[in-house]
């Protein structure tokens, strides 16, 4: 994986086990809450992300005592609610849960304080929680747009003696908004009770805040989802250790998976009786026509038997964030599926909504998107390989990966996923397996491209001719008038070329090149332009795109070492510049074109000179490839040999 962007194989199935990150929304409620407490917790099993680092760095900020006890454990000392920092300028990137928490506690905590966060943060709404705590007699300003971060903090004026504040809020744009004022209230020290003046939506993740105030200390006395009371005196107390669960958001693509790829797939570290509101992810599967299955402290996924997913009509407001696992899984269930009620979002990373509708249009599906809806419709011809672009949202860069059940797929910026799950795209690779490739690399005329072709048919499997796209970059190049040392110009051709394989009919533009593109002029121009690195990034994706079910033999010069380096089997052809020069020579008179042996010899020991020494991708045998020298071979026992290596490979490999 780049810094830029990560490829990802077609897969043909997926199956294992994965213990899961710890949760999020657990990881930073905890800290908070530990960070409040009366006396010292130590937290297990933290999740160690982007989201939580926020969390820690603000909260060692205020002078809260954070110390490592182990792996992602540590021991917070609480400070009785009183943080010893009273004036600081913290910055909280793009983590919602740290910004809308701290913005309630700082508020009540009687300090002087700055909270930015990142450009989208500024972009994300926190104005019902900011009129929310002004009716406490919070002082908080806007030092940007009114409405939107980053703000100003002053101390709070103090309670009325006597008085019960009731806080009015709107609850239909963030739970986060009621859950961080409920956190904050026992700093205020009298009764206050909070009226929902609206629909409360994501209502579990309230669930999951009332819960762990509840393991400190504080019972939240609650009349339905519009009237919450937190009752004075109320102290938040360790209770000295406790264990995060697992994150049922993260275990939704595992899930998928396995519904998706056959499975069974299972997720360790959450269960039955999680706190998680989405672990409701399973039963939406379920509805789906997967099979789901619960421990204590697992659940299962594997797909239907002998039927597709079924697509589904769902209000998605108890499950936002699991629900994009199910618009990307929409595409491959029978019938449309529409997720309602989702109008949030649009004020999360980015704007989910239209995010999700542009990236699966990318792959070849109709979707319509409304404002607070959005209907997927399954396409008929299957995905198209795209490159999908993730607004920094790591979410959509998680989602769209489940795509590769149906097509490879470049995704860009997949360092994202830093957020919540760092090593994310690792154990997505090791339970998903792809469709399987033979590597076939060779010098020039060693005869890989004959040999390819043939354990193609005998496989049943596609062929990639990667020369050729070389060679059609030349070929379109000369036809454009483009320099063939134009290395900007080069590779803008390269990504566009409108190229189709059909046996060994070569289609450039709709016109039949295959004779074309082996003339000699051309073949050297193949050779020069693969020598640039900007043309082979150009291609690089190009050809991973050919790798599709049920499997793919590609030819090449770096096939097995960067192309396909996880390749099913890697073979090397070599064979003397003698016996090339023949084999070409017969070659090129069998289709009429006047040759020369000894301008032949010449010409391959010169490109020979030039594969082996350019910078990008030298010709070289890659290490864990089978030599196979074609000198003294028949075409026929240079493919079986071909064969019997890929036989004898593993077929999980």
């Amino acid at each position: 994986m780049s810094a830029d962007f990560i490829d990802l194989p077609q897969l043909v199935a997926a199956r294992g086990t994965v213990r899961l990150p710890g949760s999020k929304s657990i990881s930073n409620r905890l800290l908070l809450l530990a960070a409040l407490a009366v006396g010292d917790t130590e937290l297990h099993d933290l999740l160690h992300s982007d989201d939580t680092a926020r969390m820690l760095d603000a909260l060692r900020a205020l002078g809260v005592s954070i110390e490592p006890i182990g792996e992602n454990a540590y021991r917070v000392r609480g400070t009785a609610g009183k943080l010893p920092v009273r004036s600081a300028s913290l910055f909280l990137g793009n983590a919602g849960t740290a910004f809308r928490s701290l913005t309630a506690v700082l508020a009540l905590s009687g300090g002087r304080y700055a909270l930015t966060g990142v450009p989208r943060m500024h972009q994300r709404p926190i104005g019902d929680l900011v009129d929310g705590l002004r009716q406490l007699g919070a002082h908080i300003n806007y030092s940007g747009v009114v409405g939107f971060p980053p703000l100003l903090i002053d101390p709070p004026s103090p309670p009325k003696p006597g008085d019960m504040p009731v806080i009015k809020l709107r609850g239909d744009v963030s739970s986060q908004f009621l859950s961080g004022l409920l956190m904050a209230l026992p700093l205020y020290e009298v009764e206050t009770r909070v009226e929902v003046t609206s629909e409360l939506i994501s209502k579990p993740y309230v669930e999951i805040t009332l819960a762990l105030m509840a393991r400190f200390g504080v019972n939240v006395e609650r009349d339905g989802w519009q009237r919450f009371t937190v009752p004075s005196g109320s102290v938040y107390r360790s209770p000295a250790e406790i264990h995060v669960e697992g994150d049922a958001s993260s275990a939704s693509y595992f899930l998928a998976l396995g519904a998706l790829g056959g499975g069974p797939v299972r997720v360790e570290g959450i269960g039955r009786d999680s706190v998680q509101g989405d672990i409701r992810f399973a039963e939406a599967l379920a509805a789906m026509g997967a099979n789901i299955s619960y421990g204590e402290n697992w659940i299962e996924a594997s797909a239907p038997a002998g039927s597709l997913l079924r697509g589904l009509d769902l209000d998605a407001n108890h499950i936002p964030d699991a629900a994009m696992t199910l618009a990307t899984m929409a595409p491959f269930a029978c019938g449309p599926t529409t997720l309602r009620n989702i109008a949030s979002w649009r004020v999360k990373e980015t704007d989910r909504l239209a995010a999700m509708a542009t990236e699966l249009g990318k792959l070849s599906v109709q979707v319509d998107e409304g404002s607070d809806y959005i209907r997927i419709h399954p396409p008929a011809q299957g995905l198209s390989p795209a490159v999908i672009d993730t607004y920094d949202d790591h979410r959509m860069a998680m989602c769209f990966s489940l795509a590769t059940l149906g097509t490879p797929l470049r995704i860009n910026d997949p360092g994202t996923v830093t957020k919540t799950f760092p090593d994310y795209f690792q154990r997505f690779a090791d339970i998903g397996q792809p469709v399987p490739v033979v590597a076939i690399d060779g010098i020039s005329a060693s005869g890989k491209g004959t040999v390819a072709t043939r354990v193609a048919a005998a496989l049943g499997w596609h062929y990639l001719d990667s020369g050729a796209l070389y060679r059609l970059t030349a070929l379109a190049a000369n036809r454009a008038g483009v320099d063939w040392t134009d290395e900007a110009a080069l590779a803008r051709l390269a990504a566009t070329l409108d190229v189709e394989f059909a046996g060994e009919r070569i289609s450039l533009a709709g016109e039949d090149v295959s004779d074309a593109i082996r003339r000699e002029d051309i073949s050297t121009g193949a050779s020069r332009v693969a020598a640039l690195p900007t043309v082979r990034s150009a291609l690089l994706f190009r050809q991973r795109a050919f790798r599709r079910a049920p499997g793919l033999v590609a030819d090449g010069r770096d096939m097995a070492s960067t192309v396909f380096p996880d390749a099913r089997c890697k073979v090397f052809l070599t064979a003397s510049v003698e016996m090339r020069a023949e084999r070409r020579y017969k070659q090129l008179l069998k289709k009429g074109i006047a040759a020369s042996i000894a301008d032949l010899l010449l010409d391959l020991r010169a490109r020979d000179e030039r594969d082996s020494q350019r910078s990008v991708a030298p010709m070289q045998q890659s290490a864990d490839a089978e030599l196979l020298d074609t000198t003294h071979l028949t075409i026929d026992c240079a493919v079986n040999q071909v064969l019997d290596w890929v036989r004898q490979v593993p077929k999980n490999r």
